[in-house]
């Protein structure tokens, strides 16, 4: 299921919270085969969609949810990462409208945000003034931490009103543990993916100037950085194209 997507109007608030624990003993080994099971899928995950999309899945089966989402943020803004319904990613969308809710402020602040009842809820009036859903009696939002950043939440609906415990908060505070973990590894995984492709590509563009203009390997990339700088464009681009037309475009290539 892919509901992924931007959040208009919303950007990352710049936050430096003191990392959280939480001891939960009883939760730890009242799921523990659960969660096993949840760590080895997050592994097996191919990427950060794959990831957040087990995570949404495995919440709503270790919770007292009707439906779960996450959202990460990626360069500075906010992203749907996932969604177990459209439902969510309208709820996502109408607190980035409006500039306030649950979910901003679990991000903004850096903590736990529960609503027990959403027809009572009085701490966001605009939020909960268009919220009139009568899907989503409850909910409960859970900040994502790794190495001490916020990376994003993780947030929990239920179509009743009082649905989540003390207990299914401890849940979701381990749930969102495994899951900060999983998304960082994932993005670490990529990133170290995409450098290596960036390599290539440069290398293969070097080899072209190389062969054509009989040059060394520093001249070659001299030439591929300098049109880099002077077109504002990234250097792996800069290959690709050279790769793909055999050119650099506007450019002679000495």
């Amino acid at each position: 299921m892919d509901q992924s997507g931007r959040l208009s109007g919303v950007e990352n608030p710049i936050v430096n919270p003191a990392a959280e624990h939480v001891t939960l003993d009883h939760q730890e080994a009242f799921g523990a085969g659960a969660f096993a099971r949840l760590a080895v899928e997050l592994h097996d995950a191919g990427g950060v969609e794959e990831t957040v999309e087990a995570v949404v899945q495995f919440a709503l089966q270790a919770e007292a949810c009707s439906y779960a989402g996450v959202v990460l943020t990626l360069r500075g803004e906010l992203e749907t990462a996932a969604v177990t319904d459209p439902l969510v990613t309208e709820i996502y969308q109408l607190q980035a409208d409006v500039g306030e809710g649950p979910m901003l402020t679990a991000l903004g602040e850096g903590v736990v945000v529960h609503v027990p009842e959403v027809k009572a809820e009085k701490r966001w009036p605009a939020w909960a003034a268009r919220l009139t859903q009568d899907r989503v009696g409850s909910a409960l939002h859970v900040p994502m931490w790794a190495n001490e950043q916020l990376i994003g939440v993780l947030s929990l609906f239920n179509t009743e009103p009082n649905a989540f415990t003390a207990d299914d908060e401890a849940i979701a505070h381990i749930l969102a543990r495994h899951a900060s973990v999983a998304v960082a590894s994932a993005r670490d995984g990529e990133t170290m993916a995409a450098a290596v492709d960036a390599r290539k590509l440069v290398g293969q563009a070097m080899g072209i100037l190389m062969e054509r203009f009989d040059l060394d390997e520093t001249s070659a990339f001299e030439i591929l950085k300098r049109y880099s700088q002077q077109n504002n464009l990234k250097l792996r681009d800069v290959a690709q194209d050279l790769i793909d037309t055999r050119k650099l475009r506007g450019s002679d290539g000495e």
